[in-house]
């Protein structure tokens, strides 16, 4: 099973999902729900511990430092598209535009405060 047979319509996760499914025979609904366990899982292990070991994969660290710049990042565009949106005139188009860039910026600030670490300065 290589990824360069995977199509290029179809996500690597779709791909894996039906390989899986016509190899053991079973359901690609099945191999569905386990596939999505498994990336919740491994997201859950790296919320709480900052690493997580694939076997065959590798180690997966969350870099701390990274995660501090972006943060700086997301704070200075939180506080842009906040004084954009207080602006006099503001046209409807764009006033649903910022806001949906605030809402992104700030679920991202939110993501990074649940990480060990990250502060919202």
């Amino acid at each position: 099973m290589e990824i360069k047979d995977k199509p290029a319509s179809m996500s690597v996760r779709e791909w894996i999902t039906k390989k899986i499914a016509t190899t053991v025979i079973v359901s690609e609904k099945v191999i569905r729900q386990v596939i999505a366990h498994q990336y919740d899982s491994a997201h859950e292990a790296t919320l709480i511990f900052n690493s997580i070991e694939i076997s065959g994969f590798g180690k997966f660290y969350f870099n701390t430092k990274k995660a501090e710049r972006e943060m700086k990042k997301y704070l200075e565009q939180k506080i842009v598209y906040q004084a954009v949106l207080d602006e006099d005139g503001l046209s409807e188009a764009r006033k649903v535009n910022y806001t949906k860039r605030l809402a992104t910026v700030e679920n991202s600030i939110k993501t990074l405060i649940r990480r060990n670490g990250v502060k919202d300065d």
